[in-house]
């Protein structure tokens, strides 16, 4: 339908990716996006913006490691204005046993494993590529598990002396997303899309799809030949506009950024993520107060693993990131950020225990701090959906959880090839709705490790 008329849902980076990938797949302009607000002024201005292939399913190794494909092509295309960095993930252990992680690598990255998968036992390892330098070219795939710990004190001289396994993903790292998405916006109104500031209040499927829709200017409406769903955490409010229910849910998640003044974290540290389960270091007085209140007393017992931190705003910056997703509640999306005001202590203490340099900020983080939040919107499995959806014509691109912006390029590029009737990939099937019809897939991810972070 090259001719077709087609309103994307959402501007997030998620809803301009898919529109970039249709455009540059049908090569024309028939194109609308409709958002409330600015782009990318909602969840993807909350986005940790990291990237990675560390997954226990070749399905999402394969989905990630094409949109970092799509990414670099970006970056060279841009001169890299998407300040594409790859230090990789370094996701660090203090358990001597690290069979069950290394087999979820090698699950992940199926036959190519054993090409993939490099062991370093003693304190000698000319083989460990350095990550001093934040270019992308030229740094090779895969994984360096790093199993001693002189060798670990030596690279990652600022980490609890106790981590004693580091599995570092190489291909990974970091991005602007917001300068990808004004890319891909320019290019967009270079091809004659079109973009409009207003609400969906409904969509009636007859004879295409009358859009009612809310701006600043009064209520309209308008008529597209499809739709595609890219509403980020209100897709599923999208969805049962035309008749479908998603099986999806949103969890808030937290972060904070500050300017790290006491340098305590290396501008050359790669993203580091402390896999382990821990108590957080509160003092006696304060666990005790805490173990007081029931509201707060869970703050005192035992944490989730998965707490990450990173140098944020290139080599010449000064501010670095920490988040937590500890929040597992299921919630309802609003507009405004229902952040907690105990968090930015909690994930200080938290990202302490591998980072001990961070202790020098208890109870004094900078006023200029920024403490954030955004929906993750996802499927019990954590996988996306991507593809039709309901009334012929209607598709959508949503359920990107928490890795929305690393796999935005993809994602666009997959809902495209649906629309377009391209070719599509091996994981596509996967993350379309019939998923839910094949009973070996979806018991098989009910076991899988879901890749939360």
């Amino acid at each position: 339908m090259s001719n077709a008329t087609t309103l994307v849902i959402g501007t997030g980076i998620v809803g301009i990716a898919t529109a970039y990938y249709l455009s540059r797949a049908e090569g024309h302009g028939r194109i609308t996006l409709v958002d409330r607000d600015q782009p990318m002024a909602y969840t993807s201005a909350q986005s940790g913006e990291n990237y990675r292939t560390w997954w226990s399913e070749p399905a999402m190794v394969n989905f990630t490691s094409r949109s970092i494909e799509l990414m670099e092509e970006i970056a060279r295309d841009s001169g890299n204005r998407i300040n594409m960095n790859r230090r990789g993930y370094a996701l660090c252990t203090r358990e001597s046993d690290i069979d069950t992680l290394v087999e979820q690598v090698r699950k992940g990255y199926g036959d190519r494993a054993e090409d993939l998968l490099r062991f370093h036992t003693s304190a000698e390892a000319p083989g460990y590529q350095s990550f001093e330098s934040p270019d992308w070219e030229g740094v090779r795939d895969g994984v360096d598990v790093v199993s001693n710990q002189e060798l670990i004190r030596a690279r990652f001289p600022g980490y609890d002396p106790e981590v004693r396994n580091i599995l570092h993903v190489r291909r990974g790292g970091d991005i602007s997303g917001q300068q990808m998405g004004m890319y891909m916006l320019e290019k967009l109104r270079e091809a004659g899309a079109q973009r409009i500031v207003a609400e969906v209040e409904d969509i009636v499927a007859q004879n295409g799809f009358t859009v009612t829709l809310r701006g600043a200017d009064g209520t309209k409406t308008e008529v597209f030949d499809r739709v595609v769903n890219a509403a980020g955490p209100f897709a599923d409010r999208i969805a049962k506009m035309l008749g479908v229910e998603l099986p999806i849910y949103n969890t808030f998640q937290q972060k904070i950024a500050f300017e790290d003044r006491e340098g305590a974290i290396p501008r050359a540290t790669p993203f580091s993520i402390d896999l382990d389960g821990q108590e957080i270091d509160w003092t006696d007085e304060e666990r005790a107060m805490l173990q007081d209140d029931p509201e707060h007393a869970w703050l005192a017992g035992q944490m989730p693993g998965s707490i990450h931190c990173r140098p944020d705003g290139g080599d010449g910056g000064k501010w670095i990131k920490l988040g937590w997703a500890y929040n597992e509640t299921p919630g309802t999306a609003t507009f405004e950020q229902p952040t907690d005001p105990n968090f930015p202590e909690i994930v200080l203490r938290g990202a302490a225990r591998l980072n001990p340099a961070l202790k020098a900020y208890y109870g004094q983080l900078p006023r200029g701090m920024h403490h954030y939040g955004g929906w993750y919107t996802m499927t019990e499995e954590n996988w996306p959906l991507i593809g039709p959806m309901g009334p012929e014509g209607a598709f959508m691109t949503c359920a990107l959880s928490g890795y929305g912006t690393m796999a935005a390029c993809a994602a666009g590029e997959l809902c495209a090839a649906w629309m377009s009737g391209g070719a599509l990939p091996d994981y596509a099937r996967g993350f379309a709705l019939t998923r839910y019809q094949d009973e070996a897939l979806m018991a098989a991810l009910a076991e899988a490790d879901r890749g939360l972070l």
